[in-house]
């Protein structure tokens, strides 16, 4: 005897070797024996074999015409073999029962299973919507077909134009034009964005970093909605300060939030005044530029661009242009020059003439060491500067002394950073050496403004947004561990007690908090926790801090993806002049830095060559959609000798990277860092470290961090 029978969703014959009970013993076509439950047999025969029952059924079922068998199926439940004798019009033979068996199973759409062997016809609704939908899936495939055979072609289909960024960033991947995408790479053994560069749905690898960087952060574009401008202050309200401001920036930059003068008071003692741009007079808490400034928490830099945090007609009305009078938050130091020593501080908001807007690239060459303590040649503001100059060192040696204090090596400006600029999308790098004297005025100037500044809120029982910089435990090998609160706590890596990101409100949105903080105090005394907008323990402020880091951290990742590209267009620029050979320095086991710009790549299996080591990479290749870079190693220039002049990691190194607040905020104040042009760069490992084609976050405090 010989049975048909369901198993597994699937229908099987064979021969019936012995019965046991309620299940047979059943060898199939394939000799593979099996045990079958007498309920699970739909069909006992005889004749013919197993293999041509079922070869035989399957032809009937291929002809079976469903429509019609859906017709005089009628809407009650039935056994199939009730509509076999129906349909053939005689008692169905095996092969005819069976092939209706497996022409009902094959057409869910037309007959719903009620049961083993038992099936009910659909309601014709169902059956028309089910139809349509498979004629509608018909026709996704053709056209889903035709646009592949376009994408191979080189041609991005018209439909799939106008969702070039949601294809690559964020698909829906049941539309027919992400699986005609997926379909084409496939074929083409490539990938997404890189067929979108091929058929011109991006027009650049640049283009490309850029679209993902806005997709993420400004979904709704980079640009901003039309705003009233603040008021200016009220005539009178602001006293005018009797000084002759200058700001010191790089070339490029517009943003300028700060700027000094030097007033000579006589008895051997000078007022030193640190002026910050103070939108915080105009913009207010809950406005429409606030909401602005909150929504982006920092201006974004990359080289070549940026994404200011508010419209440039706000940035014009408070920047500290030349020329003009500003509404400014200056704090005045009066200081001993027979010591350097600070005899008193004052804080106020008032309107401050502006000089000039000095530029490191005129300056940089005229004012160094050597010319500062020879006193030679000439240049704007020059005995202001030399006062500058002085009071910076002092400033700096007492930090050294606080970092020894809390157990830290002294800082190292032995390394070199690095200025990016583009014209017409063609790079340039700019050697700078870290500490150079203006950067060093800046920062210096900057940290005291923001310690004192940061003393004051505490003083006044005010809350502000801190930066603490704390190691895990002690001694000179821990770790240094950067977080922001909103109390006043160390900042071991600086060498202050407290530090208060304050000096660019332009640009950052905690320091713009701050400034309203500050004001407060400034105008109010101990009376300030009352009017401050931010009171202790208030929930926004935690929010803002939050929101911060989470801004900053994207930021920083983007500054870092654009600048590694950048260095690959500079490295496609030299290899056009013949240029595959390049010189870098060994950072540590298989990290190098090339000389020139601040790419660091790993080798791995180099031979084992000394830190600081001079060698001869040869580049191999680079990619500028995914960021990676193949070179291999040609020569050992110099074995020693040479790691801290080229940015080699040393532990010192290390140390200076985890307290990189000093070089941040001397780019507050006008330092390169960072150029409207595009941020200078740290030369070393652990603030750009990038492998395999993956940048790695810069440390928090990093030189990447302003």
């Amino acid at each position: 005897m010989n049975v048909f029978f369901e198993e597994s969703g699937d229908f099987k014959v064979g021969s019936v070797l012995s019965q046991a009970g309620e299940a047979y013993q059943v060898e199939m076509p394939s000799a593979k024996r099996t045990k079958v439950k007498i309920k699970d047999v739909l069909l006992q025969y005889e004749k013919p074999t197993p293999a041509e029952l079922l070869a035989s059924a399957k032809a009937i079922a291929d002809e079976v015409d469903l429509e019609f068998l859906w017709e005089v199926a009628g809407q009650e439940e039935f056994g199939f073999a009730e509509l076999a004798a129906d349909y053939v019009g005689h008692a169905p033979l095996p092969a005819e029962a069976a092939g209706l068996i497996l022409a009902l199973h094959n057409a869910p759409i037309y007959f719903y299973k009620k049961g083993r062997g038992r099936y009910k016809a659909a309601p014709e609704q169902s059956l028309r919507a089910a139809q349509a939908g498979i004629e509608k899936k018909k026709q996704q495939a053709v056209i889903q077909a035709g646009y592949v055979e376009q994408l191979k072609a080189g041609t991005l289909p018209a439909p799939m134009q106008a969702m070039v960024q949601q294809l690559l960033f964020k698909p829906d991947k049941n539309t027919i034009e992400y699986k005609a995408l997926e379909t084409a790479c496939m074929e083409l053994q490539t990938s997404a964005p890189r067929l979108m560069l091929a058929t011109g749905g991006v027009s650049s690898p640049k283009a490309l970093h850029m679209a993902r960087f806005l997709f993420d952060n400004f979904p709704r574009g980079a640009g901003f909605a039309a705003v009233a401008l603040p008021p200016p202050p009220a005539a009178g309200s602001l006293p005018l300060a009797a000084v002759a401001a200058f700001s010191i920036d790089d070339v490029t930059t517009t943003e300028i939030d700060d700027a000094f003068s030097v007033t000579v008071l006589g008895d051997g003692t000078i007022k030193v005044g640190i002026h910050i741009a103070a939108p915080g007079l105009g913009i207010k808490p809950d406005d429409a530029i606030d909401k602005l400034a909150r929504a982006r928490m920092s201006t974004v830099y990359m080289p070549g661009d940026k994404i200011t945090m508010l419209p440039d007609d706000v940035v014009a009305a408070f920047t500290l242009a030349e020329g003009r009078t500003c509404p400014a938050l200056s704090l005045y130091a009066t200081i001993d020059t027979a010591t350097w020593s600070v005899l008193a501080t004052e804080t106020r908001a008032e309107l401050v003439p502006m000089a000039a807007n000095l530029r490191h690239n005129d300056l940089d060459e005229l004012v160094n060491e050597a010319t500062l303590a020879s006193g030679e040649g000439a240049y704007p503001h020059k005995a202001e500067l030399l006062q500058l100059w002085q009071w910076a060192l002092k400033l700096e040696s007492g930090r050294m002394a606080k970092r020894e204090a809390f157990g830290l090596k002294p800082e190292q400006n032995n390394r070199v950073d690095f200025n990016f600029y583009v014209d017409d999308d063609v790079v340039s790098v700019v050697k700078r050496k870290r500490g150079a004297p203006l950067d060093k005025i800046v920062a210096e100037l900057m940290i005291f403004a923001n310690s004192t500044w940061g003393k004051l809120l505490h003083d006044c029982g005010v809350p502000g947004i801190y930066r603490s910089q704390t190691t895990g435990g002690p001694g000179w090998g821990a770790k240094l561990q950067v977080r922001m609160v909103t109390h006043a706590a160390p900042h071991q890596g600086l060498g202050v007690d407290q530090y208060a990101w304050s000096t660019s409100p332009l640009r950052r949105y905690t320091d713009l908090v701050n400034q309203w903080q500050i004001l407060a105090c400034a105008s109010n005394g101990v009376t300030a926790p009352l009017v401050a907008p931010f009171k202790q323990r208030d929930a926004g402020l935690f929010a803002i801090v939050s929101a911060f880091d989470a801004a900053y951290a994207a930021y920083n990742e983007f500054q870092q993806n654009m600048e590694r590209y950048w260095c690959l267009r500079w490295l496609g620029q030299q290899a056009g002049e013949g240029g595959r050979r390049v010189d870098a320095v060994v950072l540590k086991d298989e990290l190098l830095r090339l000389a020139d710009i601040p790419l660091v790549v790993r080798l791995p299996g180099m031979p084992q060559v000394a830190r600081g080591a001079a060698v001869i990479l040869d580049i191999l290749r680079w990619d500028e959609v995914d960021l990676t870079i193949e070179a291999r190693l040609l020569e050992v220039v110099a074995a020693t000798g040479e790691g801290n002049a080229a940015g080699a990691v040393d532990d010192d190194d290390r140390q200076d990277e985890q307290t990189g607040d000093l070089t941040a905020d001397g780019a507050d104040a006008g330092a390169s860092l960072p150029a409207d042009s595009g941020a200078a760069v740290a030369a070393d490992a652990e603030g750009i470290e990038m492998v395999a084609g993956a940048p790695q976050a810069p440390a928090a405090d990093s030189p990447l961090s302003n």
